[in-house]
């Protein structure tokens, strides 16, 4: 139940662009989940996807300590949930950050999988946003995702191009 609401919090502060309340501004980190945990994903995840394309509201019922409520999720907190379910049904741990956080260095270098080195000069070349607060630099969650998204289509699109290079030259990998 926590989670659900934690999820509709950060939907609903992203929907109408307001600041994340000061309980919800930091990360919210969940270990890998047990095996236990894991099975009840997937049962809750197969139970849920039937609901993800719908792109409306959902309304469940909660049932906790014998009393029964009603629960509307929006559309994107329900594709939220679908995905961390998803996740964790495949046995990984799961992070929740909004987007309009702000990150330290070791954060956004910990999501680009890159060494602090690296990440540093990335922002003093200009490949990324930052701000700085004393001496410290911020970068927006939302710019390291559009870094992101930008890098892993340019790998994309290098695999492609090798790959399609490996076709024409008889190199034994069929086309898709």
């Amino acid at each position: 139940m926590r989670i659900v609401h934690m999820l509709h919090m950060f939907h609903l502060c992203h929907m109408i662009h307001m600041e994340v309340p000061p309980t919800l501004a930091h990360s919210h980190r969940q270990s890998p989940p047990t095996a236990q945990e894991a099975d009840l994903a997937r049962v809750s995840g197969q139970r849920l996807s039937r609901y993800r394309d719908r792109n409306r509201p959902l309304s469940i019922r909660v049932i906790d300590a014998e009393q029964e409520q009603p629960l509307d999720l929006p559309a994107g907190a329900v594709s939220l949930l679908m995905d961390i379910l998803e996740a964790m049904a495949a046995g990984r741990g799961v992070s929740i950050i909004p987007e309009n956080a702000e990150l330290t260095t070791v954060q956004a270098a910990e999501i680009l999988n890159v060494s602090r080195p690296f990440l540093i000069k990335l922002l003093t070349e200009g490949a990324l946003p930052y701000r700085k607060v004393g001496k410290h630099r911020r970068i927006l969650m939302e710019d390291v995702m559009t870094y992101k998204n930008r890098i892993d289509r340019a790998r994309e699109a290098v695999l492609d191009h090798l790959a399609a290079e490996a076709q024409e030259n008889g190199m034994g990998y069929p086309g898709r």
